[in-house]
């Protein structure tokens, strides 16, 4: 009997045949696996199943209702994904090959890969024994090392249960969350789809919480005073600090502690100058220690400190760091699984490092070779709790490197790769040993001088104060950090000589001999303000998620919180990338920014009292309880008992709230009502008027808009700049009924019968654009000149048009027809990109055109095509250049998997009906194509002067009047937005058309009017 080996993807299955080619014999390859005399091996492509609700349970209409919620299936079928079927059903048709006794998980090792295995297993009904490969490293040796040592399926149920629970819940909690928040916000009409999940959700309250923090934070004035000392060898600065002042003390009457209070901080201009005043040009006495620390390197990466270290470094994205630690592990074979949450070795990996630093000792890597030597020849590598610990080792261990030195890497796999090498060498090098002198220069005050010690306002008392007439000392402290013996750092390119250029606390200071008299020459009191707390960066974002919402920087304090983090190392990349496509966070640079979307859920969920989906420790606990089944602590049965549980007491607090509002913190608007100029106010689901005094809703005028009109959430910026302008855009994130996605400007019209203002869409048609009027363009700035003419371009309605296109004071009749919209195919056209467009006759490359046949999003340049006579499409050429096969060779064929095969023969029956085949036939595929209808110039019909003005004057056919005008409806845009086969006449159509609008079928009819 033959053994099934499952590996999770393609690549793995290839590294197994390789590794185990030696003692298994010769495989044969075939299209989805690999076949010896006693194994096949074959691969899924990630997840090929996914849970679903049973056929009984699953609500098909009226999901969205509350009366089908909650939904809470005792237990999960299984769907095939789509893309991957194909797959699936290889794997299941091996699975049940009468010669296979016994299945081998080799998907990877942890609990998605425990997951995607047990998955393909239950939809096979698989009965095999199952053994499990759990990989660490892929390279040959510790594949060989796998196969030798494999587990048994009783170890790995624990890890099993631990997949499905959170699978489950993840199913439970999403679904269950989403439709009752969906159908709360929708109960007024609409459909608002507001989605929720188990870690996504308390991962955006972390953020939101911390911009609460920015918008609220009053910045406070305070001032520091900074002087230069002269001593006999030289100067030194200094900073003023009151020796007495104690953190607790100074936060001891206030009932939340106060960050921004410090030694060296004074709260009063006055105060600070009178500090100045009093020490300038004064003596001063030193008092000075100096001791040594040590500085030990940071621990070896798991995943989330190697993203949060990268992000820090070169501003990678979490999940790009994660794709390039998977193609080293993957493709390179230089690191080890990086999926892993571990940062230590197990203890008998001694000999494998000391190998390790071999390799690296002996490769070409010039910058780290020396280091990998020194290290060997200090005999540096030996036991260390701290680096080898089995009980910190959970199912992987730390990211290190391989025995394989990589060759040909990417800049950013090189970047990532040196990053994990330092790191490893580093941890098994000495401390750096640093020498840290601290000076305290003390200034005795003259008497007379005022008393000092003013705290901020709301505040303690943050200085000693001295009556006026005692002699009060004022102290300045100057901290020198030397660098002894670089130790681990040298590994960083830093060496004792250099370091103080590194750092910028970092100083050698002047020597002061003792009983030496300084003075002080220069003095200065320099106002600041305090600072709001930092956005997140992706860095600082990983650390509050593994750390459940607490920001710490620690090692060991962040280890120890490690199991109760938001989500595994493994998926918080995708939560974050989730949040920014769902719309919930910008990314704009490093930071990270909630949007107003995230802002209406955290307000909704927090007036709902629902806690489990808005507290990031709560659901840390969870993540705890699933290490804790991972371990065998806790059953399956009990923590699905909890889950449901707390998804019924969910959907009930949504569905029994009976409030008109949610209460929250809501914006009151500058911008006033632009129907009464009122004062405008922001509730839960709208903008609403409030009245003259702002007092209440009652004395309003009735005008009001909803805060997600087609499904995107206005920012309170931009409902200010709406009001402003009465029109805004075009704006992206819009969704149509149908669920496509759209982009739009929006406008505020007066509805003669409301009597009141409205918010309309605004698409860019610009029907009203050409009415005939004269145009002054004597306010605007031109973006350049016309590519026809040569006249100037300026903006005009919702188009970008040449001035001689339109009836100005200069010239009344247009004469240029030069026009280019503000927004193409959902592409908005900022002024700048139609300047250089003029300029350069090129645009940049522009990435949100929507193909109106496809609905997919394209990137292209709109480029002045001359020959045409407009502005067209031009595409990027393509990375990759056709792939050049050679030509089968005679009597082979190509089968649908690449491979050339022989052909079969035709039957004798089919030879000689092709021999038979009647002459004509053979003379028709021989016969040579015909040659186009020639035309005599000047021959054709005559359009009229007004078609003439757009087709141009010459004799032309029918059919070729018809493309023209379709030629030049596209290029203007003139196809109407809400019904494509409208046209809406321009200025020159008008005169052909005789009415504003026609539609296609009418075009043929009017044109033959129009020729003679």
């Amino acid at each position: 009997m033959k053994t099934l080996v499952i590996a999770e993807k393609p690549s793995v299955a290839q590294d197994i045949v390789r590794a185990i080619t030696p003692s298994a014999g010769k495989f044969e390859k075939h299209d989805e696996y690999f076949e010896s005399d006693d194994w096949v091996i074959t691969s899924a492509v990630g997840h090929l199943v996914e849970i679903q609700a049973p056929e009984e349970f699953d609500v098909k209409r009226g999901k969205w209702s509350f009366a089908n919620l909650p939904v809470i299936p005792p237990y999960f079928d299984l769907k095939p994904i789509d893309k991957t079927k194909t797959r699936l059903n290889a794997i299941v048709r091996l699975a049940k090959r009468k010669d296979v006794g016994a299945l081998v998980n080799a998907c990877d090792a942890g609990r998605e890969g425990e997951l995607i295995f047990r998955l393909i297993q239950q939809y096979a009904k698989s009965k095999q024994p199952v053994k499990r490969l759990w990989l660490q490293s892929m390279t040959p040796a510790a594949i060989r090392e796998g196969f030798a040592t494999l587990r048994s399926d009783a170890q790995m149920l624990p890890l099993a249960d631990a997949a499905r629970c959170r699978s489950e819940a993840d199913w439970m909690v999403g679904i269950n969350g989403t439709r009752a928040m969906t159908a709360f916000n929708s109960r007024d009409g609409g459909f608002f789809l507001t989605t929720v999940g188990r870690v996504q959700t308390p991962t955006l309250s972390v953020v939101v919480e911390r911009e609460e923090k920015i918008r609220k934070f009053i910045s406070r004035d305070y001032w520091e005073i900074h002087a230069t000392f002269l001593a006999e060898a030289g100067e030194y600065p200094a900073k003023w600090f009151d020796p007495k002042w104690k953190k607790a003390a100074a936060n001891a009457d206030n009932a939340e502690p106060d960050a921004e209070l410090k030694a060296d901080r004074v709260w009063s201009e006055r105060e600070a100058l009178a500090i100045a005043d009093a020490v300038r040009g004064k003596a001063a006495t030193v008092t000075e220690e100096s001791k040594p620390t040590t500085q030990a390197a940071g621990q070896l990466f798991d995943l989330t400190s190697l993203q949060r270290e990268a992000n820090g470094k070169f501003g990678f994205s979490a999940k790009t760091t994660l794709s390039i630690a998977q193609s080293l592990y993957e493709r390179h074979k230089a690191l080890t699984y990086p999926r892993t949450d571990s940062r230590a070795l197990p203890e008998d990996y001694l000999p494998v490092v000391k190998k390790t630093f071999e390799m690296i000792a002996g490769s070409t890597m010039r910058h780290l070779a020396p280091h990998a030597l020194t290290a060997l020849n200090g005999n540096y590598i030996k036991p260390n709790k701290r680096i080898f610990d089995n009980a910190k080792v959970s199912d992987h261990f730390a990211i290190i490197p391989t025995l394989q030195a990589p060759s040909g890497l990417s800049e950013a796999e090189q970047k990532l790769y040196d990053l994990v090498v330092r790191r490893f060498m580093a941890v098994f090098f000495p401390s750096a040993e640093y020498l840290v002198t601290t000076r305290i220069t003390t200034v005795a005050a003259a008497p007379g001088r005022p008393k000092h010690g003013t705290a901020p306002p709301g505040g303690s008392e943050a200085h000693a104060v001295a009556s006026v007439g005692a002699v009060v000392g004022h102290s300045f402290k100057t901290e020198g950090k030397v660098l002894v013996k670089p130790g681990w750092l040298a590994i960083y390119g830093k060496e004792a000589e250099d370091e103080n250029t590194d750092e910028k606390d970092s100083k050698t200071l002047v020597p002061v001999q003792p009983g030496e008299m300084v003075r002080a020459e220069v003095v200065e009191a320099k106002g600041l303000k305090t600072r709001p707390p930092a956005r997140y960066s992706e860095a600082t974002l990983l650390g509050a998620m593994e750390g459940a919402g607490k920001t710490v920087e620690d090692d060991d304090l962040r280890e120890a919180m490690q199991e109760k983090g938001l989500g595994t190392p493994a998926t918080r990349a995708a939560t974050i990338e989730g949040l920014i496509a769902e719309k919930y966070m910008l990314r704009e640079g490093r930071e990270l920014i909630p949007t107003a979307k995230a802002f209406q859920l955290m307000t909704l969920l927090r007036g709902l009292g629902v806690e489990e989906l808005s507290r990031a420790d709560l659901t840390g606990e969870w993540e705890y309880k699933l290490a804790q089944m991972e371990h065998g602590h806790l059953s399956r049965e009990t923590f699905m008992a909890e889950i449901a549980t707390m998804t019924k007491n969910l959907v009930a607090k949504a569905k029994g709230y009976d409030k008109d509002t949610i209460p929250g913190d809501y914006a009151t608007l500058s911008a006033p009502c632009p129907n009464c100029g009122g004062v405008i106010r922001e509730n839960y689901r709208r903008y609403t008027c409030t009245g003259k005094t702002g007092k209440g809703s009652d004395s309003g005028c009735g005008f009001s808009f909803g805060k997600t009109p087609a499904g995107r959430t206005f920012e309170v910026a931009e409902v200010e700049q709406f009001l402003r302008d009465k029109k805004i855009g075009p704006l992206e994130g819009f969704r149509s009924k149908a669920g496509w996605p759209f982009s739009a400007g929006m406008v505020i019209k007066f509805d003669e019968e409301t009597k009141n203002y409205k918010l309309e869409f605004d698409f860019g048609d610009d029907k009203n654009a050409d009415t005939g009027e004269i145009i002054d363009f004597g306010s605007q700035q031109s973006l350049g000149a016309c590519p026809k003419c040569g006249a100037r371009v300026f903006e005009h309605g919702k188009s970008y048009v040449c001035e001689k296109s339109v009836p100005t004071l200069a010239q009344p009749t247009p004469s240029c027809d030069f026009k280019s919209g503000q927004m193409i195919l959902q592409q908005p056209i900022e002024r700048a990109q139609m300047s250089k467009l003029l300029a350069t006759g090129k645009t940049d490359l522009l990435d949100k055109f929507v193909s109106m046949r496809t609905r997919r999003a394209f990137k292209a340049f709109l480029a002045w095509d001359k020959e045409a006579g407009k502005v067209n499409f031009e595409f990027a050429p393509s990375k990759f250049p056709p792939r050049k096969t050679a030509a089968p060779r005679a009597g082979t064929v190509k089968t649908p998997f690449g491979k050339t095969v022989a052909a079969k023969a035709a039957p004798a029956a089919k030879k000689v009906a092709a021999k038979k085949a009647p002459a004509k036939t053979a003379a028709v595929k021989t016969a040579k194509p015909k040659a186009p209808r020639k035309t005599t110039p000047g021959t054709g019909l005559k359009p009229s002067d007004a078609l003439a003005a757009v087709i141009g004057a010459e004799p032309v056919a029918r059919t070729q009047v018809i493309k023209k005008l379709w030629d030049y409806i596209k290029a203007e845009g003139l196809q109407d937005a809400a019904n494509k086969r409208a046209i809406n006449a321009d200025a020159k159509l008008l005169a052909v058309f005789g009415k504003p609008q026609v539609t296609m079928f009418e075009l043929a009819g009017i044109v033959g009017k129009h020729l003679s």
